[in-house]
């Protein structure tokens, strides 16, 4: 979000219209006039700040009701192991050990480079991964920049790494006919408990035409800018593009409630039941219609009772080693 927290605003509770804004964005501790003990507006959350935030331990919180909404990507992580991730983590290492062979035997025969020369080839996806989530943020800068009509990032403009991705993303709002109607948009829902940041909500009357929805019908879109144009995973996945996505955006989909850019919660329109998947990369772009609808939902409900017993139940299923028996219990036995 890149709104300005305001300096003083109104408090919701004793309409007192010019009270100071904390840099968290809460009401300041406050008396309304002639009263003896503070206003029970005083901390209350506003403008961007009423927007939940996803924390390190994978929740939303909803400021106003103190609800703890679990993360859609979390769920998705926790419930949903990605076997393939385990065959690129060990391929890239390989990789990079052949790349890097000379040095490896010159460290080899030091105890300390060994140790370094080790850490250093065992991160080599972490590295790899890190990259691409820089990419991938660069990349989101340039869609929200656009979806707003505000600046691009300077470091990103100057970057001439970034100058095709700028290219094709155009190609693609142009070629569509793309109409945005949210970006990075933080939706909730309640009754799953669940939450999320979606990349967008778009209309387009040639999407439209070729899902087969009504024109104004808002359609989700996500972004991905791994792997490569055209190729297939040895599962038959588009390289970059997997059916996660679809059951990412079907919690989206799903989501009843949406928060606006100035921090104002509503309730969301109907979208359809097919999102799309845009795969930016350097040489052109694709775009592929991905299934959302309640069926591939209920898979994700499926996956959030996974997640659940995993970072629940699963911690106890298992107890503590069994002493054997001493030789006076053996005999009463």
């Amino acid at each position: 979000m890149t709104d300005q927290m305001p300096k003083r605003a109104a408090c919701p509770t004793c309409l007192e219209p010019k009270v100071q804004v904390n840099q968290d964005g809460r009401l300041r501790k406050h008396k309304p006039i002639g009263a003896v003990l503070p206003c029970l507006g005083s901390g209350t959350p506003i403008g961007t700040a009423r927007i939940p935030r996803r924390s390190k331990s994978g929740f939303y919180k909803d400021w106003e009701t103190g609800e703890l909404l679990r993360s859609v990507t979390t769920i998705l992580n926790q419930g949903s192991p990605k076997e393939a991730l385990i065959h690129w983590a060990g391929n890239l290492v390989a990789e990079t050990a052949m790349e890097h062979l000379p040095e490896l035997v010159r460290a080899s025969r030091d105890p300390d480079s060994e140790k370094e020369m080790y850490d250093w080839l065992r991160r080599a996806h972490t590295r790899k991964r890190d990259e691409r989530a820089d990419l991938g943020t660069a990349v989101h800068q340039i869609i929200e920049a656009k979806v707003l009509g505000t600046p691009i990032p300077d470091d990103v403009l100057d970057n001439p790494e970034m100058q095709p991705y700028i290219v094709h993303f155009e190609e693609f709002v142009s070629d569509w006919q793309i109409t945005f109607t949210a970006s990075e948009m933080v939706v909730a829902d309640y009754e799953h408990k669940y939450a999320g940041t979606l990349d967008y909500l778009l209309t387009s009357p040639l999407l439209a035409a070729a899902l087969g929805c009504p024109a104004d019908m808002d359609i989700a879109g996500d972004t991905k800018t791994g792997g490569e144009l055209d190729e297939r995973t040895s599962d038959g996945n588009i390289h970059g593009v997997y059916p996660e996505a679809g059951v990412q955006m079907s919690a989206y989909r799903k989501a009843r409630y949406g928060w606006l850019r100035d921090g104002t919660r509503e309730e969301l329109p109907r979208r359809h039941d097919v999102g799309v998947v845009l795969h930016l990369r350097p040489q052109g772009y694709r775009l592929y219609p991905v299934r959302c609808g309640d069926d591939v939902f209920a898979a994700f409900l499926h996956i959030r009772q996974v997640a659940e017993f995993q970072t629940g139940p699963a911690k106890n299923i298992v107890g503590a080693a069994l002493k054997p028996p001493s030789t006076s219990a053996r005999k009463a036995a």
